[in-house]
């Protein structure tokens, strides 16, 4: 089909050439003898005029026809500024119907009123939509931006398998039964991590891949089933050249997409000073109210509500906003209070307001004046602060606070939405207790290095044994996690041991991984950057699904294929396969 021009690519210079366009009536308007439409491709619109001679032979065009336009590029009397093509139009000498459309079952508009459920449903009417468009061929870009940059830094691109084994450690597995080999089922891959350490085995040294990965776990606004992660491995290396290739990777993608230059260096915060310092693994950093421990002030206090939070083990932490007393009454106090009793089981939260240099509050009264004269140089406070002040365990406390700390942050608008400050969260804890199992597990997984001076507490203190584990957050999304790996045999049947596999579990969940151990193994470390998370903070939206073609629901649902959909019987009795589940078809 001809096409001379993309039509948001005209411009003024354009005025007197002959085009000829194609694509789909965005907005028709008839305005006596003339018809003018936008027409609409996936570069933009511009503005199509059909003089008396032309009205009667689009009369009957709708929204989402598509037509086939030749004309002359012209200037426009009344220039639209909010339009890339405003300052031109084009009048049309020929115009071919390409085909009709049905009226749309939602709004294609930048900002579209339909409910999402809808949008999902008809995803690729959504899709004609500019802010999704623009937000794939951001995607596009950062793939290709990643491709360039990898590639000068010596890394080939290898693909890994989709059909693995299933090696349960960490999330839930979605698994694909064997046609071939009844009872027998592969795994979609989690992430390639054994193939690609298996990589740095081989000799590849530097390795990348734009990976499909799969996980069966709860979902979330920054979550779905499958995923794509820019996955990098390198072989001998330490944090700090895994961190370089990152943080220069992360300029350029930054840099060409949307003009932004980062800082030089990223800040490193370890893990444990992270959640003491703002409650979380992935704080953002664009504001300031840091957590701080004021344990030490009450030390010999007789209020006993704090007396007996400390005697078993927990603190006083607190967390102080300038200028904002004034913003809290007692009813405001008591929803956030709720708040934090609901989603992290904070027993109650105090608070203490900075009023004509006087501290008042719900714990004022039993405070010595030594105590209150310790807060308020301790918080820094000034007139109209307000502090919130939580004493529980340590876990409860720093992460109620941390959650209070952003909420109270969007609230009132605190943040600085231009800056994008990246944080590596380093030293994570090796193991963590899984309540369900009752025993530890790899909090990161089993490949993940302990830090050397903490092997020895691979099996006496696991709760306080680190790892060579890190995070790279940015504006309180968690960006990538990565490690590096464990390359030492004895050191890898040990981790195993310590999360309670003897070496014959292990040699059946990691076999051939463990064989390879044996024929030299590089040190290595690498990284999983989350391509859509990635894509998301870029695009400035909050919501995974706006960058993703075709997503689920929060409850997995494909509502546009619904997916996942039942099988006949006969496809399940050639994989071996019988179900007990009723579905509508078998009743």
């Amino acid at each position: 089909m001809k096409r001379t021009d993309f039509n948001g690519n005209l411009r003024a210079e354009d005025a007197g050439r002959e085009v000829t366009l194609v694509g789909w009536v965005a907005r028709r308007r008839n305005l006596g003898s003339l018809v003018f439409m936008d027409l609409r491709d996936r570069s933009g619109l511009v503005q199509v005029v059909f003089d008396e001679t032309m009205a009667a032979r689009v009369k009957d065009v709708r929204s989402e026809y598509i037509l086939q336009v030749t004309g002359l590029v012209q200037m426009r009397k009344d220039a639209n500024p909010k339009m890339a093509t405003g300052e031109i139009e084009v009048l049309a000498k020929d115009v071919r119907i390409v085909n009709t459309a049905e009226t749309s079952p939602i709004t294609i508009a930048d900002d579209s009123d339909t409910s999402e459920d809808v949008r999902l449903k008809y995803r690729y009417l959504d899709l004609r939509r500019k802010p999704l468009q623009d937000n794939l061929i951001l995607r596009h870009k950062i793939c290709m931006i990643t491709r360039r940059v990898l590639d000068e830094k010596g890394f080939v691109e290898v693909e890994t398998p989709i059909l693995a084994r299933s090696t349960p450690e960490g999330a839930r597995d979605y698994l694909v039964p064997s046609r071939i080999y009844n009872g027998r089922f592969w795994a979609l891959p989690q992430s390639p991590q054994i193939y690609k350490q298996l990589l740095m085995i081989a000799g590849m040294e530097r390795y990348f891949q734009i990976a499909r990965c799969f996980r069966d776990e709860d979902l979330r606004a920054d979550r779905q089933p499958e995923f794509t992660q820019i996955d990098i491995e390198m072989s001998f290396v330490e944090e700090d050249d895994v961190f370089a290739v990152v943080e220069d990777l992360m300029k350029a993608i930054f840099r060409e997409t949307i003009h932004a230059e980062l800082d030089e260096h990223f800040v490193r915060i370890p893990w444990i000073d992270c959640m003491k310092k703002y409650g979380s693994d992935k704080p953002d950093l664009r504001f300031g109210n840091e957590i701080h421990d004021l344990s030490p002030i009450f030390a010999d206090t007789g209020f006993q509500v704090f007396r007996s939070v400390l005697d078993q083990g927990g603190e006083v932490d607190a967390v102080c906003f300038e200028g904002l007393a004034d913003q809290y009454s007692r009813k405001t106090i008591d929803r956030l209070q709720e708040f934090l009793k609901a989603g992290f089981k904070a027993k109650a939260l105090a608070w203490l307001k900075m009023e004509n240099g006087v501290l008042s509050g719900s714990v004022a009264k039993p405070l010595s004046e030594e105590e209150k004269a310790a807060i308020v140089k301790e918080l820094d406070m000034h007139d109209n602060a307000i502090a919130f002040l939580i004493a529980d365990q340590p876990n409860i406390a720093r992460s109620a606070l941390g959650a209070l700390r952003v909420k109270v942050a969007h609230e009132h608008d605190l943040i600085d939405h231009s800056q994008y400050k990246f944080l590596w969260v380093t030293d994570f804890p090796m193991f963590e207790y899984s309540e369900e199992e009752q025993r530890w597990v790899a909090a990161h997984h089993p490949f993940t290095a302990p830090k050397e001076e903490d092997v020895d507490k691979l099996f006496t203190d696991q709760e306080h044994c680190s790892s060579r584990a890190y995070d790279l957050v940015l504006n309180g999304y968690e960006l990538l996690s990565g490690s590096i790996r464990i390359h030492d045999q004895d050191l890898q049947e040990k981790v195993f041991e310590a999360i309670g596999l003897t070496m014959e579990q292990a040699r059946e969940k990691f076999g051939f991984f463990l064989e390879a151990f044996r024929y030299g193994t590089p040190p290595h470390g690498g990284v999983g950057i989350g391509l859509e998370r990635l894509t998301m903070v870029l695009a400035g939206t909050e919501n995974i699904r706006d960058v993703v073609a075709f997503p689920t629901t929060n409850s997995s649902l494909d509502l546009m294929s619904e997916a996942p959909n039942t099988v006949d019987d006969s496809q399940l009795k050639v994989l071996g396969i019988k179900t007990d589940i009723k579905t509508p078809e078998s009743e």
